[in-house]
This record gives structure tokens, C-alpha cells and sequence, in this order.
């Protein structure tokens, strides 16, 4: 597990400096503090950060080819690379080293570009082919590890985060306004946009080729490919338990000590069953519990571990809120407003003082239909969908705006409110209607006259359509899940996980996004993850001899925090100092008097506006602590 970077000039008239180049290495010191290495000739400089996991004694990088032809840096994990190893060692390739990264290597001169194709991992990587003076970077096929990029007519620098690609002084830090109205809405920035005009998100499943000067030219190599099959359910049950059994033992191989994030959703406690089944020794599993007795599903992590044996660590999320938030916002380098960092950070920090390693169950959800937003999207269709428009868009919105929220975390009446929200805007926008945070009326009030030119009418839902457009084909929840794995999973889940992880310098795999197991999921027969408000039915039936039944048949709660009450509370003076009249109106993007009335409503209780609220914290303190900092450019004027 590592953080990558680079330069390559477009003519070589455009040589890379050293020091430079270290200086933007040593911003991603995080995601690897083991190790640092850089190469470097006339026209192109890479370097990485290491954390090392595996081949702990020579698998230092950048790695060459047996000529010093062919250099790459590598960051994420390829769990087959001993079956790619041996088949390249067939074919006359030598290797120096036990890493994964050399198979990488010696595989694109054996299969060119194709090498992505025979990867079974999470990788983003950048191999420079010094013969042909060629580029050439790329992404795992869900996008579990990050990777931007900036490209000008003179060169092109790469990251595996953004900080690494600001801190060259010739990258201009524009605000894309379209970025910030996705983010608001969403509460993150959906590939291939970033929170900068001229940087780019790499998609998932993509590959980048840059080559004698030309322009960089970016292909896809994979999609889920979504196809009816017609098997018994206990066929497509046995077949399922395998791939995931496979999933969970390719992802125990490490030189470290390693274990397993337990939240004591069931998706979780799947990961820690086949775990305890393989391993030779007990699971060590770590969790994070709450004071509010809603939020807090530590005894349902506690049965698991029980049933288990496993060598169990739980906290309790009570650190200095405010420092938490000034400190975890800046490692997102653009603005993110998922409240689960939190929770994720922290118990990566628990993890990190006994294992190197995690595994999570992330992407569950979405493969296997588990959110509630699926079951609110089938309800709509079936039944409030038929209701007179004016009754959804007008008459049940404003009758829920009167009835206050509830202080707990979901609540009918909280569920119901978010129900009939979703339900009135329009049908275009179809499930993600339901995972929208701020709609359209509400930043007609926000925006100022300046913003709203600069959008031009563009709203994040021309992408959201697109998505739907490529799944069209697929049944309704296929096409909902399709959406999710392209947008919410790859640049909300999977970017809070990688970043939290990696600022505890702990690396994350996730064994239910190997793309065996999202390929076979997202094609099981609709009846197999949803039936009426039963999610994750086949999950369920896999682990119906392996789970205690409470874990099994309890709801879904979501990794979330209380912060709602937060904004209320412990968090309070940070939000009345980003928030405040004068520091909205100083900026100049909002409406102060709009802010002002969203923090009295939600302080005084009558409405919870905390998505709102904390998107807009979010994006002040990221403001403060990226666009109110010197430029490099300008640090070396002032010098």
C-alpha cells in the first residue's frame, strides 16, 4: 500500500526537478511511512510512498524490468500476482523480488496495456517505458484506489491524492463550480470531476496511455456486465459462498499482521466468518461503539466476535470533536461531506496499534441491495409514485415540514420525512433521488447571482441519467445498483475509506468488491436481493448457518454518528465561526441570510438540517485550509 506520483514532460523540453518531485512525495507521507523511492531521467520523474505489506525486504520501489527499460510505481495490493508470476516466469521472464509489483512489471512486456485485464486487486499504478517514451497509468476496475491527474500541453503530473498534484507550481487551483454544486447535492464529487477545473479523477476500470508527445488518450477496459442468468436459487446460493470464500483467502495474503473491521452489520460480520473459517489463529476485530444508544451497535459486534472467538477492541467515539474535524477534512484535499469519517477514521486508529491490515465489508450495500433507498424506490414505483402529483410535490411535503424531526437516528417520522422528500422531486432522477442532500429550490436561496452563471443550468444529474442510459437494459434494481457502483460506492464509500485508512496508515482490502463477486452479484435474479423490505436476501441465506440470528435479521443502521446533535453541542462553536454572516458574505458564494436560517432551525430543533449544515463546514474549512494557503508559484515569488 503506497501513494504514487509523477511528472512526464509531453516533448522533454520540460525536465523535472528532483527536489520537487520529492516534495510532492513527501505530501502523501500518510499512505506510506515506511519507505520512499523516486526515479528520474530528462523526461519523467515518479516516485511512491510505501507501507509495506508484502516482500517487506526487496520489494522497495520504483521496480524496473531485468534492462532498466520499464519503471513502475505501484500503490494497492494484486492478490493473484504468484499465478501471473509463475506464468511469466514460463515465458522466460526473470524477477529480483517476491512483490506483486514486479509481476505488474514483467506482465506489460509480456501483455502490453492488456496486463489491467489479468490484475485480480485494488491498484492505481503509472509504468513509464523508457525505450518508447510512453505513459502509461491506470485503476482498478471499482476504483478502490484513487488516482488523478492534470494535463497541460507541456506535460502531465499524476497523484494518488490531490495534494500531491497541487503542490506543483504549475497547477492552477480554479474552483469548478459544477464540481461544487455535485458535491452539495451529493455530498461528494462524482468522477471524473474533482473540486479543480483543470484535475481529473481517473475513472474506475480505466486506463491512460500517453505516448510521443501526443495528448494523453484514456480508455475503458472493464464494465459490469449485466446479463440475465436462469439458475436454481441453490445453485446461485453454493456459487456465491465460494466466490466469496475465494474473495476472503486471496486478501489473508500479507507479510504483517492484519485483521477485521466489525461493525456488527451482517456484511461485516460475513467478512469475519470466512476469516475465522481460514485463518490458522483468531480474527483480531475492532469496533467503534456511541454514547446514543441508536447509533450504537456494539453488542451486535460483540455477539459476532463471541460466536467467533476472535480478539475483539472496541472504543468509544468520545475524542475532541472539533480537532477531529480541522484535522480529517484536510485529508480529503477537496470537499467531503459523508459523516462517517468520523467513525472510519477511528477505528482505523484502533486497528492500527495491533495489525497493518483490515479487512472491511464495504460494498455490500450495493452489490446485494442492502440499502433503504431500494426498498423506497420499489415502494415509489408500486404505489406513491401513482399519487396525484400536486399531493407528492406540494400537499405532503409541507404537511411533513411541520412535524419536527426525531432525536433518534432513524425513527418513522425521520424516515417518512426523507421518504415524501425524496418523493417530490422528479421522476428523472429516479433512486438517486433518495441519496440527494440539497435539491434544486434550496440553492436557488443559497447560491449568489455569480455561481448560478457559472453553472450554466449544468446539475449533477446529466451524469446520474448517463449511468442510468448504460444499465438500461437490466432490470429496474440492476439499473439502481449499476448507478451506485459507478458513482456513490467509487467516490463516497471507497474514497472515506481509503483516505481514513490511510491517515492511520492502516491498508483496507475489501473482499465483497472483488470483481468476481460485483460481476455475479449485480446479475442474481432481482427476487435474490429484494423482496418487499427484505435487503440482502441472498447474503442472508448464505450466512443463515453461520451468523447469530440478530445480527442476521437486524435492520440496517449505517456506519453513521449523531451529528445532528453535534451541531447542537460539542460541534457548535466550530459551525457558529465557519458559518457566521460575515465569514459567508467574506467569501461570497452564499447567501448569509439562507445559512443564518438553516443554523437557527436546526438549533432550535425544528428542522434537521445537518447535511445541509456540515457540507457547508466542509467546504469552508477545506477553503481555509487548501485555497487560503499560498500557492507554491507564490511562495517562491514571496522568497
Amino acid at each position: 500500500m503506497c501513494g504514487i506520483c509523477g511528472v512526464v514532460s509531453r516533448n522533454g523540453e520540460w525536465p523535472v526537478r528532483e527536489a520537487l518531485l520529492r516534495h510532492m512525495n513527501d505530501t502523501m507521507a500518510h499512505r506510506g511511512p515506511d519507505d520512499a523511492g523516486h526515479y528520474l531521467d530528462k523526461q519523467a520523474g515518479l516516485a511512491m510512498r510505501r507501507l509495506s505489506i508484502i516482500d517487506l525486504s526487496t520489494g522497495q520501489q520504483p521496480i524496473c524490468n531485468e534492462d532498466g527499460t520499464v519503471w513502475i510505481v505501484f500503490n494497492g495490493e494484486i492478490y493473484n500476482h504468484q499465478e501471473i508470476r509463475r506464468r511469466l516466469e514460463g515465458k522466460g521472464h526473470v524477477f529480483a523480488t517476491q512483490s506483486d509489483t514486479e509481476a505488474i512489471v514483467h506482465g506489460y512486456e509480456e501483455y502490453g496495456d492488456d496486463i489491467v485485464n489479468h490484475l485480480n486487486g485494488m491498484f492505481g499504478f503509472a509504468i513509464w517505458d523508457t525505450g518508447r517514451r510512453r505513459l502509461l497509468i491506470a485503476r482498478d476496475r471499482l476504483g478502490i484506489k484513487p488516482l488523478y491527474y492534470h494535463a497541460s500541453r507541456d506535460r502531465l503530473i499524476f497523484g494518488s491524492e490531490l495534494k500531491a498534484i497541487i503542490a506543483h507550481p504549475d497547477v492552477p487551483r480554479e474552483i469548478d463550480f459544477q464540481a461544487l454544486d455535485q458535491f452539495l447535492t451529493l455530498e461528494y464529487i462524482p468522477s471524473p470531476h474533482s473540486i479543480f477545473k483543470n484535475i481529473h479523477k481517473l475513472p474506475p476500470g480505466h486506463r491512460l496511455v500517453m505516448e510521443d508527445g501526443r495528448a494523453p488518450c484514456i480508455e475503458q477496459y472493464w464494465n459490469v456486465a449485466l446479463q440475465a442468468n436462469f439458475k436454481s436459487d441453490e445453485a446461485y446460493i453454493e456459487a456465491l459462498t465460494e466466490l466469496i470464500r475465494d474473495a476472503v483467502k486471496i486478501r489473508l495474503m500479507a507479510d504483517v499482521p492484519l485483521g477485521a473491521f466489525l461493525s456488527g452489520g451482517i456484511d461485516s460480520s460475513t467478512i469475519v466468518s470466512f476469516m475465522s473459517e481460514l485463518m490458522d489463529r483468531p480474527v483480531k476485530t475492532f469496533s467503534i461503539g456511541f454514547g446514543d444508544p441508536t447509533y450504537n451497535e456494539l453488542p451486535y459486534a460483540r455477539m459476532v466476535a463471541e460466536a467467533f472467538g476472535t480478539q475483539h477492541h472496541e472504543e468509544f467515539l468520545e475524542a475532541d470533536i472539533n480537532e477531529m474535524a480541522l484535522r480529517l477534512v484536510s485529508h480529503f484535499d477537496e470537499p467531503f461531506g459523508d459523516f462517517s469519517i468520523f467513525p472510519t477514521f477511528l477505528v482505523s486508529e484502533v486497528a492500527r496499534r495491533f495489525v497493518t491490515v483490515a479487512l472491511s465489508g464495504d460494498g455490500g450495500d450495493e452489490i446485494f441491495g442492502g440499502y433503504d433507498t431500494y426498498v423506497a424506490q420499489a415502494l415509489d414505483q408500486r404505489y406513491y409514485g401513482r399519487l396525484p402529483r400536486w399531493l407528492r410535490q406540494q400537499a405532503l411535503p409541507r404537511m411533513m415540514d411541520l412535524i419536527p424531526p426525531q432525536p433518534a437516528k432513524k425513527g418513522r417520522i425521520n424516515k417518512a420525512k426523507r421518504f415524501i422528500e425524496g418523493g417530490a422531486l422528479p421522476e428523472a432522477w429516479q433512486h438517486t433521488r433518495w441519496m440527494m442532500f440539497m435539491h434544486a429550490h434550496d440553492k436557488r436561496h443559497l447560491y449568489n447571482s455569480d455561481v448560478r452563471a457559472a453553472l450554466n443550468g449544468d446539475t449533477p444529474g446529466a451524469l446520474i441519467e448517463r449511468y442510468f442510459e448504460q444499465a438500461m437494459h437490466a432490470n429496474k434494481l440492476a439499473q439502481q445498483q449499476y448507478v451506485d457502483v459507478k458513482t456513490y460506492l467509487v467516490d463516497d464509500i471507497l474514497v472515506k475509506v481509503d483516505r481514513m485508512s490511510m491517515a492511520a496508515s492502516l491498508e483496507a482490502r475489501v473482499p465483497l468488491l472483488d470483481h468476481r463477486v460485483v460481476e455475479f452479484a449485480l446479475n442474481l435474479p432481482s427476487h435474490l436481493k429484494l423482496n418487499g423490505d427484505e435487503t440482502k436476501v441472498i447474503l442472508r441465506r448464505v450466512m443463515a448457518n453461520r451468523l447469530p440470528e440478530a445480527v442476521l435479521n437486524k435492520p440496517k443502521e449505517g456506519f453513521s454518528i449523531p451529528l445532528k446533535h453535534w451541531l447542537r453541542g460539542e460541534l457548535r462553536p466550530l459551525m457558529n465561526d465557519l458559518l457566521a454572516p460575515d465569514a459567508v458574505q467574506r467569501r461570497g458564494y452564499f447567501d448569509p441570510k439562507t445559512v443564518t436560517r438553516w443554523v437557527s432551525e436546526h438549533h432550535t430543533g425544528q428542522a434537521n438540517h445537518s447535511h445541509r449544515l456540515w457540507a457547508l463546514m466542509v467546504f469552508e474549512l477545506w477553503h481555509r485550509q487548501v485555497m487560503d494557503v499560498p500557492t507554491p508559484t507564490e511562495l517562491q515569488a514571496a522568497s
